[in-house]
């Protein structure tokens, strides 16, 4: 086994490919949701039907008690972890700066940035070799839209994924001397439900003549950056953001 892998939001989408692609190279794979149970167990059971070892913990990781919840669970059900895919995340609906109330711009912040920050901490716990543990893997999943800005859909996401970036960096430097590499990756336009849960489920196809390749991106191919970055194969990289957007 490579060793045990918490992937926050892996219900659907990205985190849940990653989930099924991890466990493929032999990851045990906690598989984290907050509504989504049955989708969540579905993907749980894929897993375990191919051979592989997973399990699924309910849990909002913008929430501090949540998250030590789901991490205690890990212990005692898994192990001692030894990767994280920080994946969940919320845009709240797209639209102009000035249509997103307080409430919204809240959630958006602390999903996506407090939520990356306390996983990082209870991972950091134990995964650091200075704290008992075996070293390992963190990898942050990041947005083009940190880099573009996110006008007119959605300023909030943007600048929440732009602090993920600067978590990126900060924890990359703070915990190699500890065995742990942290790396991002910054999906771009990814055939995913996030457009339709904003509102703008045609968002995809409307943006296609941005991209220079000229197609959108799946879910897979963000799983296969994941997976490759909390591999050995990756083992002289940290701090690093891989582009993931058809050069958009």
């Amino acid at each position: 086994m490579k060793g045990i892998v918490l992937i926050t939001g892996s219900s659907r989408g990205i985190g849940a490919a990653t989930a099924l692609l991890a466990a493929k190279a032999g990851w045990s794979v906690c598989v984290n949701y907050v509504t989504k149970a049955d989708r969540a167990e579905k993907v749980v059971a894929e897993i375990r039907a191919a051979g592989g070892k997973a399990i699924a913990v309910q849990a909002d990781t913008a929430n501090e008690a949540d998250v030590k919840r789901m991490f205690a669970t890990i212990d005692a059900e898994l192990g001692r972890l030894t990767g994280l895919v920080n994946n969940a995340g919320v845009t709240g609906r797209a639209g102009r700066l000035e249509t997103f109330d307080a409430a919204t711009m809240r959630r958006v912040l602390e999903v996506n940035v407090i939520g990356t920050l306390l996983c990082t901490q209870e991972a950091v716990k134990r995964i650091s070799t200075k704290q008992g543990g075996s070293g390992g893997a963190i990898v942050n999943v990041s947005s083009v839209a940190a880099q573009l800005g996110g006008a007119n859909q959605w300023i909030p996401y943007g600048a929440a994924k732009g602090a993920v970036n600067s978590i990126t960096i900060g924890a990359s430097k703070e915990f190699a001397p500890e065995g742990i590499r942290v790396n991002a990756i910054m999906p771009g336009l990814i055939d995913t439900e996030i457009h339709i849960e904003a509102g703008v489920g045609d968002r995809l196809q409307k943006v296609i003549p941005q991209v220079p390749m000229g197609r959108i991106g799946t879910a897979q191919e963000c799983a296969e950056a994941i997976v490759w970055l909390l591999s050995g194969e990756a083992a002289y990289m940290t701090g690093a953001n891989l582009l993931i957007s058809g050069g958009r």
